[in-house]
């Protein structure tokens, strides 16, 4: 395991746990239990400090995961030039993984960060919702789209007009943006486990291949495929050493040791 005297990340403050639980994983825990973890000014300058920080450190391959109550003025201004959406995550185009581990509510933003993660574990007694129109506000820090890409229009329309909350096992089962329902206690454990298994591969094709998920999300098949094959990102795969590594481990029947990919 990477020692944490080796990874130095950004001052923050109590309102964030950072911790690195396995040789390249960050996990992010929000630390505002009494408050049910509701988003504040300074913890989402938190986020966003480490996260900028967690996308540019090459010994981190993979990262997880555990305000709104008056109009402004200028509110649409500030929300279509925050590039990286609540919490400095629900719109953060990052081509390193992310995973969502859910153990109580989601509601609001943290749905948005839940759709915009790449994999979500969730707690048997977790609940979502996107209940923006309740309260005279919209769901625009990327739920919309990315909801309706992932579960289409009409069950889109079911949790967005309604508002309605839904479980775990519905969001799994019906709207498919859950990956596994595990009970509570062990919903950081088994992420953890799928975060090694993802770190058992190339981190360089790890993060090509999430590049070209991200593409392909506002981009049609051609245009995704032209754009991901001349990618840095790709480049980096192809002139690389990990995919030597790769190959030679495969014809050599061991298991690959793996390099941290070079910065772009």
């Amino acid at each position: 395991m990477l020692a944490p005297a080796a990874l130095q990340p950004p001052v923050h403050s109590s309102e964030l746990k950072v911790d690195f639980p396995a040789d390249h994983v960050l996990l992010l825990t929000l630390n505002r239990p009494r408050s049910l973890n509701a988003m504040t000014p300074t913890m989402g300058e938190d986020l966003r400090r480490v996260l900028d920080w967690f996308e540019n450190e090459p010994q981190l391959w993979w990262g997880w995961s555990n305000s709104q109550q008056q109009g402004e003025t200028d509110e649409q201004a500030r929300v279509a030039g925050d590039v990286y959406g609540f919490g400095a995550l629900s719109r953060r185009q990052c081509v390193k993984p992310v995973i969502a581990a859910v153990a109580g509510g989601a509601y609001g933003g943290g749905t948005e960060i839940v759709l915009n993660s790449d994999i979500v574990i969730a707690g048997t007694g977790a609940k979502f919702a996107l209940p923006e129109v309740k309260r005279g506000v919209v769901a625009i820090q990327g739920g919309i789209p990315r909801l309706a890409q992932i579960v289409g229009h009409q069950l889109a329309s079911e949790m967005l007009l309604l508002g309605r909350t839904i479980d775990a096992a519905e969001a799994q089962t019906r709207f498919g943006f859950v990956n596994r329902v595990v009970p509570p206690s062990e919903v950081l454990s088994t992420a953890l486990a799928v975060a090694r298994e993802i770190a058992a591969n190339s981190p360089d094709a790890v993060q090509s291949t999430k590049e070209g998920l991200l593409l392909s999300q506002r981009l049609d098949y051609h245009q995704t495929h032209l754009a991901h094959a001349a990618s840095p990102v790709s480049t980096r795969v192809y002139k690389g050493t990990n995919i030597k590594e790769g190959l030679r481990a495969f014809a050599e029947k061991r298991a690959p040791v793996w390099k941290n990919p070079a910065k772009l």
